[in-house]
């Protein structure tokens, strides 16, 4: 298990002989080492394999695979909707549950495991991996649907007052707490198991306290396979699609609507150029590792769209947006208990649980391999309360501002405006939704270039913490990978969405799409599993902290091992805080 300098000595040794499982085994100890990669032997070749067949097998049915996925994504939405709803409600209960009580202290990495990344940096990267790019694509569009379109779970006339803040709220619902509530169980799980147990940084190793040394074998080697497999297809299929907004943007932009400076043409072959130009910078991020790269692209993302949003605030409706965000944020957690659980059966409402809500929750939770891998293993260090906070507090409610004032924007236009963008929105699509809201105020084409800017970087956060998540997965769950296989996945990320692209165009991408929200239904079982072994490691835990046993080993250690000037009582009590607060 990687270290901090923090975890060296004594206190690193003390983590290993209590918490780490009596077994000889080490993340990546079975790997192949040649050519500049660092690979499971099992992992990785069956991964290629599975992917290269997936490609092979969709391009060739061609409009049968997009039929075929459509009836899986519908037989699961219909008829597992309400299992859905009711697994990531558990989640979020639970997540809770670990913050706020006495686990909440535990600190991943063990007793004095030190933060890799300032909270700023982390938050960065948190967001950038996590919901970033959903944001630019949604933010506009998914308000303008809903108030011409009006969820079955409101009793509003469309095109009205109470359909804005009604459209708004359903929004806050879908980009809230729930989206983050299975990221930050999936990344607690992992970054407790891995760093706090010494176990592969892998999905297999939540399931230690079940399956045991089985881990190591054919059940750990089909979880990963599947956690590859949602996690490339997810990263290639958004790839391709999301180069459609980026696209139609900059044809919007620069072409008559705005600027009327180029006839930027759209279609296959600009988005697959847009793929390699994607493709390139992220494998640049990805040799540049993960403090070089990723968390620089994260941060400058930050500060772009911080940029972007103060520029909305000031130019845009400013009194309308926050009256709207506060409002809004109002109606949210007011219907906020009954939305979680609503699912349409008992009346109106289905239509909009089964297109949005489920298909978000499915989508969510497929992704909650990349997403939360990503994120366990920015995290270590931090306490368990911390972790919560900062995944799903913090970013939920940076997302309802975001939403308040894109989104809000939108309406405004809509509800007190000229419509514009509402009717742009019903012409052309949602890919120009965000850009033709843009062009209602001052500055249109440069907030819209810069808008266009921020998608691109968001998909380059996205595919370069994808490449490092599906490299943890095919290395055995090793920390470190070799910078060639970094450089592999993300070139393979990009392959998979350009040759798909040309093969069968955006009929092959939204297939592949759906097979990922299928995934989703495995996933929510293997994450209520999840919820059970998470707190029977972290009851192990606090267990042995606050048992005699922990502070007679912690009595033994002297001044000198510590290089500090206090008492082994001092020591003791310092360390307890840390974990337990005290507690006995």
């Amino acid at each position: 298990m990687a270290s901090s300098d923090g975890d060296d000595g004594e206190t690193h040794g003390l983590q290993v002989d209590l918490f780490h499982p009596e077994t000889e085994r080490e993340p990546g100890d079975g790997n192949i080492e040649r050519w500049g990669f660092d690979i499971h032997p099992v992992v990785f070749p069956a991964a290629l394999l599975i992917i290269a067949i997936f490609v092979a097998a969709t391009l060739i049915l061609g409009p049968e695979a997009a039929s075929i996925y459509s009836s899986v994504r519908g037989f699961f939405e219909g008829n597992f909707g309400w299992f859905y709803l009711l697994s990531v409600n558990v989640f979020i209960v639970v997540l809770l549950f670990f913050a706020i009580s006495k686990y909440g202290k535990i600190r991943i990495g063990g007793v004095e495991a030190e933060t890799e990344f300032s909270t700023f940096s982390w938050m960065a990267m948190l967001f950038s991996a996590g919901m970033g790019i959903g944001l630019m694509f949604y933010s506009v569009s998914e308000p303008l649907y809903y108030v011409s379109n009006v969820p079955g779970f409101y009793s509003a006339e469309a095109g009205t007052g109470e359909a804005g803040i009604a459209a708004l709220t359903q929004t806050f619902f879908h980009w809230g707490f729930h989206p983050w509530a299975i990221y930050g169980l999936v990344g607690l799980g992992l970054a407790f198991f891995s760093f706090n147990r010494g176990l592969p940084l892998t999905f297999r190793s939540i399931f230690w306290p079940l399956l045991g040394e089985r881990i190591y074998g054919w059940p750990g080697h089909v979880i990963d396979l599947v956690s590859v497999f949602a996690t490339l297809f997810g990263l290639a299929t958004s790839l391709g699609l999301g180069v459609a907004q980026i696209n139609t943007g900059l044809s919007y932009i620069l072409g008559s609507s705005m600027l009327g400076v180029a006839n930027v043409p759209t279609g296959t072959v600009p988005q697959i150029i847009l793929i390699a130009t994607i493709t390139l910078i992220a494998t640049l991020s990805v040799a540049a590792g993960l403090d070089g790269g990723i968390k620089r692209l994260s941060t400058l993302n930050v500060y772009l769209m911080s940029a972007l949003l103060v520029f909305l605030l000031i130019i845009g409706p400013t009194l309308f947006i926050f009256g709207a965000w506060v409002q809004g944020l109002g109606a949210y957690f007011g219907d906020l208990l009954t939305l979680s659980f609503f699912t349409g059966a008992l009346g109106d409402g289905s239509s909009t649980v089964h297109a949005w809500t489920v298909f978000y929750w499915a989508w969510w939770i497929a992704w909650s391999p990349f997403v939360g891998m990503f994120v366990a293993r920015i995290s270590k260090g931090r306490t368990v309360r911390e972790f919560v906070i900062g995944v799903l507090v913090l970013p939920s409610l940076f997302s309802t501002v975001w939403l308040a004032a894109f989104g809000g924007s939108g309406l405004f236009n809509t509800l007190m405006g000229n419509g514009s963008v509402l009717a742009t929105y019903n012409e052309v699509g949602q890919t120009v939704a965000m850009f033709a809201m843009l062009d209602q105020f001052p500055l249109g084409a440069v907030s819209g270039l810069l808008a266009t800017l921020l998608v691109v970087t968001f998909f380059v956060t996205s595919s370069d913490s994808g490449s490092l998540v599906v490299d943890h997965l095919t290395s055995g769950g090793k920390h470190d990978v070799p910078r060639v296989q970094r450089i592999f996945w993300a070139v393979t990320e990009g392959g998979v969405a350009a040759l798909l692209l040309y093969g069968g165009g955006s009929a092959s991408l939204n297939a592949l799409q759906t097979a990922a929200i299928a995934t989703g239904f495995p996933f929510a079982i293997v994450l209520l599993v999840m919820c059970y072994t998470v707190y029977l490691g972290l009851r192990n835990e606090y267990q042995v902290l606050a048992s005699e046993e922990f502070k007679e080993r912690i009595d033994e250690i002297t001044d000198e091992d510590f290089n500090i000037n206090t008492t082994g009582t001092e020591v003791v009590t310092d360390i307890r805080e840390r974990t337990t607060g005290g507690d006995d």
